[in-house]
């Protein structure tokens, strides 16, 4: 399922509590209401599709999908499947997780192949970045 560029114009009635807590939430992320409403209820419809799946925003702000009960990332998974010649069990094995959970995890990358590959490539240039910046410190010491 690819992203659907742009944006749709809806109107929802929101109880008072659920747009409390919408305003106060915004303010503590710094997103705008439309943000934040927009991302959370995105996540909560793929998390119906996918029950196996949570979202999480790590230290560099940039909000991945995990797999529940697990420290991994979608990414991270598909990059051991693929490490593994696409074998579930394997790839299970090698994890420590179920095979049920993996393929939890292909089931997403399979709908939302574009973004888990988008959060594969910044993950990949910002590992770069901190390499290299460890490099030139290492030089600069020796």
């Amino acid at each position: 399922m690819a992203t659907v560029p742009g944006s749709v114009q809806r109107s929802f009635r929101l109880s008072r509590l659920t747009s409390s807590l919408l305003d106060q939430f915004a303010k503590s992320t710094n997103e705008s209401r439309n943000a934040l409403a927009d991302r959370l209820l995105g996540q909560a419809l793929r998390t119906e599709r996918h029950p196996l799946i949570r979202f999480r925003t790590g230290a560099a702000g940039r909000n991945e999908p995990y797999l529940v009960g697990t420290r991994l990332k979608v990414r991270q998974v598909m990059e051991t499947v693929r490490g593994h010649d696409a074998d579930i069990d394997q790839t299970a094995s090698s994890l420590g997780i179920a095979s049920a959970t993996v393929r939890a995890a292909v089931a997403y990358y399979a709908e939302f192949t574009e973004e888990v590959d988008a959060d594969a490539d910044w993950s990949a240039e910002v590992e770069a970045d901190e390499r290299h910046r460890w490099e030139r410190e290492q030089a600069a010491i020796a």
